[in-house]
């Protein structure tokens, strides 16, 4: 059986605008090299080598497969769902115009890679929040100011952004975050913590080994609220 992916791939025109093409290969590499110098290696790639206005692929990690995608802007989805339910979305909400290429994915996957060693506790590649609203991407940015190996709850997230009656909107948005992991909502929990971790887009186990490996990793100085 075909792919959803492969059956995009056919509907890509065989006849590209050569200088768009170009355009959306050299904005790719400047979000790519954006990544500080010695965080990863910049692929090399030839020119016109990936017409697409996505890169997608997969990552392996410890607590399972993690559907990736990549634009010129930054990673658009990083998501515990598979390539045939994010692909669909990326095409309605991106461009259909989607593709894999393991070597532009590779900053993304080191620094998971260190993010689950310790080695990592704040991620650096640059981020594009056009799958979800307005109001979403206030929510998740303000993931940002929890610290790597802390925890907050709904109500506090919801007081942070200045809407303390919009827990169950807040609630909401973490539920759909297309950025797991990189825009943290592993890290907002219920009140009665550590009893209950509370729900997850990646399954309660998930977040459990999430929340362990930060509190195990942490700093000394950073508070655990």
């Amino acid at each position: 059986m075909r792919t959803w992916r492969e059956g995009w791939n056919d509907r890509i025109a065989a006849t590209e605008d050569a200088d768009a093409v170009d355009r959306d290969i050299d904005a790719l590499i400047n979000a790519v090299s954006a990544v500080p110098p010695g965080m990863v290696r910049r692929p090399q790639v030839a020119p016109r080598e990936i017409p697409f206005d996505v890169v997608s692929g997969t990552a392996e990690t410890p607590v399972g497969f993690l559907s990736l995608a990549l634009t010129p802007r930054g990673l658009v989805s990083c998501s515990f769902d598979s390539e045939d339910t994010v692909l669909p979305r990326l095409a309605r909400a991106v461009s259909p115009r989607i593709g894999p290429h393991d070597a532009w994915l590779e900053p993304v996957r080191q620094e998971l890679n260190a993010y689950f060693e310790g080695r990592l506790t704040a991620f650096t590649v640059p981020l594009d929040l056009r799958l979800t609203s307005d109001f979403g991407r206030v929510v998740l940015r303000s993931l940002l100011d929890v610290p790597y190996g802390s925890t907050t709850f709904h109500t506090d997230l919801a007081a942070r952004i200045g809407r303390a009656s919009a827990t169950r909107a807040v609630a909401n948005t973490l539920a759909t975050n297309p950025l797991c992991l990189f825009l943290p909502c592993h890290r907002v929990v219920p009140p009665d913590y550590p009893g209950e971790c509370g729900p997850y887009t990646g399954g309660t186990a998930a977040k459990q080994y999430l929340l362990r490996l930060e509190r195990e990793r942490r700093s000394p100085k950073t508070p655990a609220f």
